[in-house]
């Protein structure tokens, strides 16, 4: 089944953009760079190159254009006619036709240019060349600028059209403007189709779906159409004209009854026979609609004359299609959108009437009879005269009785719901929550509890018992904490044998051991961390506090008075007067020759060093020297 979704069609860009977007693309995708120097076969080939690739973009863009619009003489003949309303046939080819015949053209640059190119004799001509072959494909493509301008209109006005499958099961509404089709696609679909009280709401073709025995329906309303001669038609009554002509549907003529649509019964009656010609071999009902404001009994006798003159013309498609004449309940039906009664009874008619119509045209195919013969009915026939009555299983016959007694208990047992409808609805029936109350006499459920009965509480005397319970309660609680208070004994050596005793010591001898050595590691200096010297802001902590300590202990505090100095204070560098001396104590490294900056921060800290270390009356030989110099260099 083909799907027509003219969404997918490609944006056609104009004239200036389509050559911008062909250029850049060849700027991009094409090498960028050529010398003088090159050999004129790598020249020739370099812009052969890019005159073939931007033909090639431009071939591959039009042809997109051209294969994305449909072809009118291909497409179902509903959406041929409907585009030949809407754009005017004759345009629309025209416009693709100066498209391909641009391609053609430009194809032909093309190869004429590359012949050329064949025999360029230098960068400049080859360069030239690709010049003039790029310039007539652009001029080429300005020219069908006004038919890639058209045909992007068409474009996004075909995005915009409903997809109608024209060979699915189609339900088509007709009628007069204002006789509320609108009103009706929107009570049996899903459809949002706009609904005012004035003529012409409807200006183009609305698609809706909707369902009947689990099969999907196409439900299409058309724009309203009015009693004139064909030529006089505008667009938008030729959509109605077109989806009328062309689709296998079941149609429905809507017919205003009541006249608020501004036209009498009189000419939609001329409208209904002026087009009965588009009706030949589609299911056709009457619908008089808008009957809560005037019933299909009130209208006068010529109305009902006119009506009746319709519903015979109906019940000629009846007859045509081998139904019987006495069906005329499905062909004449009444309904008001506004109350939605009768709204579901015309969709199901309709439904039921296309449905009998498709399968009669099947069983009448050629493919009935091929289907027919792949299929065999076996008839079993009886072997002798014994009667061979069903037996069915006693367990099963119990499953079902048990079952209809469930069921027959289950129609019995009312339900909240029942009783809250008989007993005036919601707001009206309050449930009683007494009812289920397990009791030794029933009668008790419904009694009325005093909550206060002598100045006390009912609910606080409700057990006689309640102090009692407590005591127990109490007592068993004491006894749990008793036994809990058990569990937590130390064993002593009254119970015990003598090898039992001895294992006893060692195990808390060690114990004991082991929880001193812990509190020795815990307390050694190792161990503790070093307090920072802002929180020794009174000197507490200090060497001689640690040797008096260490004293009181019995303990030599010499070495460990002598272990912190060597850790507090860093090593001093000794340096003595002679240059030499400060050569030879310096450390041994590898031989890495310092830059001028180090150097230089180097001596400058030594000699500060020097100054600071030396009283101010010492003399240091070659000092005043370096000094002098320094100060030169600055």
């Amino acid at each position: 089944m083909v799907q027509y979704n003219f969404k997918k069609i490609t944006v056609v860009p104009n004239g200036k953009d389509f050559v911008d977007i062909i250029l850049s693309r060849t700027q991009r995708q094409t090498p960028t760079v050529v010398h003088k120097g090159y050999a004129i076969s790598r020249i020739r080939q370099f812009y052969m190159r890019k005159v073939k690739y931007t033909q090639q973009n431009f071939y591959d863009k039009l042809s997109t254009i051209i294969d994305e619009f449909p072809r009118l003489d291909d497409i179902h003949p509903f959406y041929g006619d409907l585009l030949h309303v809407l754009y005017n046939k004759d345009h629309y080819k025209l416009a693709l036709g100066q498209i391909n015949t641009a391609r053609n053209l430009i194809s032909k640059v093309a190869k004429d240019y590359v012949k050329l190119l064949k025999y360029g004799d230098s960068l400049y001509r080859c360069k030239s060349l690709k010049v003039a072959a790029l310039g007539r494909m652009c001029t080429v493509i300005k020219r069908i600028g006004p038919s890639l301008a058209y045909l992007e209109q068409i474009r996004q006005h075909m995005a915009r059209l409903p997809s109608i499958d024209p060979n699915t099961r189609t339900i088509l509404i007709c009628g007069y403007p204002n006789v509320g089709k609108s009103s009706f696609i929107n009570k049996i679909t899903r459809a949002d189709v706009d609904v005012q009280p004035y003529a012409f709401t409807t200006k183009s073709l609305f698609v809706g779906h909707t369902d009947y025995k689990y099969l999907r329906y196409q439900v299409i309303d058309t724009p309203g159409i009015l009693d004139r001669p064909f030529e006089d038609r505008n667009i938008i009554e030729m959509c109605s004209i077109t989806a009328l002509a062309h689709l296998r549907a079941a149609v429905l003529f809507f017919l205003d009854i009541s006249g608020s649509c501004g036209y009498s019964i009189a000419q939609q009656a001329a409208l209904f026979h002026s087009i009965k010609s588009l009706f030949l071999n589609k299911p056709l009902m009457i619908v008089c609609n808008k009957t809560d404001l005037q019933p299909l009994d009130g209208i006068s006798e010529e109305d009902k004359k006119l009506v009746t003159e319709m519903k015979d013309e109906a019940m000629k498609t009846v007859i045509g299609q081998g139904g019987e004449a006495t069906d005329e309940a499905g062909v004449l039906l009444t309904m008001s959108t506004l109350t939605e009664d009768g709204v579901i009874s015309v969709k199901n008619a309709a439904c039921e009437r296309l449905l009998n119509q498709r399968v009669e045209l099947k069983m009448k195919s050629k493919k009935l009879n091929d289907c027919l013969n792949r299929f065999h009915v076996a008839m079993p026939k009886p072997r002798d005269q014994k009667e061979r009555p069903p037996c069915i299983p006693e367990a099963v016959l119990e499953a079902r009785a048990k079952q209809a007694e469930a069921d027959a208990e289950k129609q019995k047992r009312k339900l909240e719901r029942d009783l809250e409808n008989e007993n005036g609805g919601a707001g009206v029936y309050s449930a009683s929550l007494r009812k289920h109350y397990l009791l030794a006499n029933e009668e008790w459920k419904e009694d009325i509890m005093p909550e206060i009965l002598d100045g006390h509480n009912v609910y606080d005397f409700v057990d006689p018992d309640i102090l009692q319970r407590l005591e127990e309660l109490e007592r068993e609680e004491g006894l749990r904490q008793e036994e809990e208070g058990d569990d937590d004994f130390e064993m002593d050596g009254a119970e015990l044998t003598p090898e039992e005793k001895a294992a006893l010591a060692v195990i808390r001898k060690k114990k004991s051991l082991l929880i001193q050595q812990h509190r020795m590691k815990k307390s050694t200096a190792e161990s503790r961390p070093t307090v920072p010297r802002k929180f020794d802001k009174d000197k507490e902590f200090t060497s001689k506090r640690m040797g008096r300590q260490l004293s009181a202990l019995g303990l030599d505090p010499t070495l460990a008075i002598n272990r912190a100095r060597s850790k507090s204070r860093g090593r001093k560098r000794e340096r003595s007067v002679d240059g030499d001396d400060i050569g030879n104590d310096t450390m041994d490294v590898d031989e890495i020759t310092p830059s001028k900056k180090q150097r230089r921060s180097r001596s400058l800290s030594m000699s500060r060093s020097r100054s600071m270390s030396r009283p101010r009356n010492e003399f240091v030989p070659g000092r005043a020297s370096r000094t002098n110099l320094r100060r030169k260099r600055l």
